[in-house]
């Protein structure tokens, strides 16, 4: 008869250790919402220098909860000054975990007429040269695409003319993509560059130009605090 009372007991211990866990997991499980943006106007502007610009902003949604009041916005846009800007929209949702979301303003001038869109070939003569030990290598014959964003604003495939990307076979992830301009005096300013691969950009871009003559492209530029990239493109 003891036998059958300490079983029973037993049961009814085991089953309301089960109940309990299972009332625990009930009752600390949760859904995250996550904070989504919808971008009022484009992600990419482009403004004419001079134009005021005027943010549209952006709507901020966390579950079926409106949370646009809590985004913090930052980055600023000179219309009267050339080139790229960036303004990030930034909420957190009631857990802490942040979201965020870019918008670009490129400023461009609408007096530069001259297209400059096209497949370019580095050029011979095209070189990387080491500061430390004076050593040029030679190389040439990469393609290279130039796109139009606006008047005078091009993006360019890779400003290091296809080196780590095609001629050592790292691929694009080693090349240099960014946002030149072309001035009205055919001189070319470089607006940005970024190395995906390695997370870095250049240090210094000089002597741009472009040859209304022979419709080539010219730059030096500073990478890695070790190297000079002199590189001529040629359509």
């Amino acid at each position: 008869m003891m036998k059958k009372i300490l079983y029973s007991l037993s049961l009814c211990l085991a089953f309301v250790f089960i109940s309990c866990e299972e009332d625990t997991t009930q009752d600390t499980s949760k859904v995250t919402h996550y904070v989504n943006f919808e971008m009022k106007g484009e992600q990419t502007v482009l403004v004419s220098v001079g134009t005021p610009y005027v943010d549209e902003g952006v709507v901020a949604i966390e579950g079926e909860n409106d949370i646009t009041s809590s985004v913090i916005t930052a980055g600023s846009v000179d219309s009267s000054t050339i080139g790229l800007y960036y303004i990030n929209y930034k909420a957190q949702n009631a857990d802490g975990y942040s979201s965020s979301i870019e918008r670009t303003i490129i400023v461009y001038d609408p007096d530069v007429t001259t297209n400059l869109a096209g497949t370019y070939t580095t050029a011979e003569g095209s070189y990387r040269y080491w500061l430390a030990t004076d050593v040029k290598v030679l190389f040439s014959g990469y393609k290279i695409d130039v796109s139009l964003i606006a008047p005078g604003i091009f993006y360019i495939s890779d400003y290091m003319g296809g080196y780590y990307d095609q001629r050592v076979g790292y691929g694009s992830a080693y090349a240099m993509k960014g946002y030149f301009k072309l001035n009205v005096d055919n001189t070319l300013d470089a607006l940005s560059g970024d190395v995906a691969g390695w997370g870095d950009s250049f240090d210094s871009f000089e002597n741009g130009e472009y040859d209304p003559a022979s419709g080539s492209l010219y730059w030096e530029l500073g990478y890695g605090g070790s190297m000079v990239f002199y590189i001529t493109l040629n359509k």
